[in-house]
């Protein structure tokens, strides 16, 4: 029992000077004593601060860096919280404690080394500090002596490297990257320079070759930026025209074009500029003699990736002799036809008397002959009076007088008719109104009824036709819709050209190509338009358009 009392007295003692020494150490960080008792080989020796007050003691307590202070033994005497902190130690464990077991082992040496210089002047060197989960943390030690009143200590500044470090590290990185990014670089640009040489040598023979290919073309060629203006033209434009670049360039070959010629060129071509469509457009050129030679022109545009216009490719081919040559043949056409006329009339009219002969009745054969006959002799006379049309649309003396004329019973008329002739095929009509035009009832008849034998002989297969009449934007639209051979967008192009046929292997028709020729000229002349909407074998819709009255 009495020992045991004695243990416990022992206790409660040791528990006391522990308190003790808490207090002390709470009152040395708060600036509450001025000095410390600090138990060395030599006994109890105190320490006490000569130039520091608690004013001091607070800034230090407060500040980022690690504040430590070491006797000539290397124990430390005072650290600040920050130290504590940087080293994962409690307060009360740093002071007094070794600065040594706060740094690995790596970095004893290196630290002893700092100390022992730094009791003779002022020494900085990186440490590396260990806190309590083992972890490195490089910091910068800066050492300076310090005198107190039990002797000379040495006061350590730790700075917390980390974010230092770290930034060393991404910038060392971003570095590496940049010499990287800096080879690559380079070896681009190396690639790049063989590239660009390679393909300015490129560049250089094939505008030599393209050169060489449009100056021994019999076609005068030229280029053109996409304002208009002519930037090039080939060899074959100055032998032709016996002008220079700098007379015909830009827009100067306009003083080079037939005056009766110029105005029309000069809209489409603007046309074509503002719109990207190809141009083209017959005219005159004045040859270097004085001459003027017609010319069929041709220019396409250019495109980047973008479908941005680069610049424009023409061509000017020299269609004089053509010219000609349709002249005399139109010629010939227009005789041909006037001669053509009158014995057909008599032949048509002798079968007619044949076939009214009334004395004696005809055998059933010859019946039939002179049936044949005079469906053979209408369709002569169909294609005589096509001609005779070319030949007064050329001459400029198609004329015909105007009147208002219904629409909606031209339409049923036609119909009536298209009915008879064509027995087996199905008209659909969808009329809208009675729509008054102002034109002449026969041509338009002639119109409407060649668009319902064209959309008759394309479609053999599918024998529905539909017929539309409908009013849009002031104007009437009359449309034939037909579900046969349809037409591929480059036969669209050329349809109303004179003597076109479309070719297909398997509807083989008769006709000379010049019925939607004539009809184009019949509804231009009515101030009118007329076009096709068409897909090769989806069949095609042939319209006109005529202002209401």
């Amino acid at each position: 029992m009495e020992q045991q009392d004695q243990h416990s007295e022992e206790i409660r003692e040791l528990r006391f000077q522990l308190e003790e020494a808490q207090e002390t150490i709470n009152a040395i960080r708060t600036g509450q004593v001025d000095a410390l008792v600090v138990k060395d080989t030599e006994g109890h020796q105190l320490y006490t601060l000569k130039t520091a007050d608690q004013t001091y003691r607070v800034f230090i307590e407060k500040m980022s860096e690690g504040a430590v202070t070491i006797n000539s033994e290397g124990i430390i005497l005072y650290c600040n919280t920050r130290f504590a902190l940087m080293a994962d130690t409690p307060l009360e464990k740093a002071i007094g404690a070794p600065l040594a077991s706060f740094v690995p082992d790596q970095s004893k040496t290196a630290l002893e080394e700092l100390i022992q210089s730094s009791w003779n002047e002022e020494c900085r060197l990186e440490i590396i500090l260990k806190d309590g989960g083992g972890k490195d943390m490089h910091c910068m030690f800066s050492c300076n002596t310090i005198d107190l009143d039990g002797g000379t200590a040495l006061s350590i500044i730790v700075t917390d490297l980390s974010l230092l470090k770290e930034t060393e590290k991404q910038l060392q990185l971003r570095n590496e990257q940049l010499e990287e990014s800096r080879a690559n670089a380079e070896k681009l640009n190396n690639t790049l320079e063989a590239t660009v040489k390679e393909r300015t040598h490129d560049l250089v023979i094939s505008r030599e070759h393209f050169k060489l290919l449009t100056n021994n073309i019999v076609q005068m060629t030229w280029t053109n930026l996409p304002d208009g203006n002519v930037n090039s033209y080939n060899q074959r434009w100055y032998d032709y025209t016996g002008k220079d670049f700098e007379t015909t360039g830009g827009l100067g070959w306009k003083e080079l074009i037939h005056p009766d010629d110029l105005k029309m060129t000069i809209e489409k071509y603007t046309h074509s500029l503002a719109t990207g469509e190809m141009f083209e457009v017959e005219n005159r050129y004045k040859r270097h003699d004085g001459v003027y030679r017609w010319h069929l022109n041709r220019a396409q545009p250019l495109k980047n990736d973008k479908g941005e216009i680069i610049f424009w490719v023409g061509t000017a081919t020299d269609i004089e002799d053509q010219k000609r040559e349709m002249d005399r043949k139109d010629e010939f056409i227009g005789i041909a036809s006037h001669e053509l006329k009158t014995p057909l009339t008599s032949l048509k009219g002798y079968l007619q008397l044949i076939a009214g002969y009334k004395k004696e009745q005809l055998p059933p054969i010859i019946t039939q002959y002179i049936n044949k006959a005079g469906v053979s002799i209408n369709k002569l006379q169909s294609l005589i009076n096509d001609l005779l049309d070319v030949s007064k649309i050329k001459a400029g003396r198609l004329e015909y007088s105007l009147n208002d004329v219904n629409i909606t019973e031209l339409v049923n008329q036609c119909v009536e008719n298209a009915e008879h002739v064509y027995s087996s095929y199905i008209f659909e009509k969808q009329i809208e109104g009675d729509l008054i035009v102002k034109g002449n009832n026969e041509r338009l008849e002639q119109v409407l009824m060649n668009l319902i034998n064209n959309a008759v002989k394309y479609s053999q297969n599918d024998k529905n036709v539909l017929i539309t009449v409908k009013k849009n934007n002031n104007k009437a639209r009359v449309s034939v819709t037909d579900h046969g051979i349809g037409l591929s967008q480059p036969q669209q192009t050329r349809i109303f050209e004179r003597f076109y046929r479309v070719e297909d292997r398997k509807n083989m028709t008769s006709g000379l190509g010049m019925g939607l020729y004539i009809s184009q000229e019949i509804i231009s002349n009515h101030n009118g338009t007329i076009g096709v909407d068409s897909e090769t074998g989806q069949g095609s819709t042939f319209y006109f358009e005529l202002p209401l009255v």
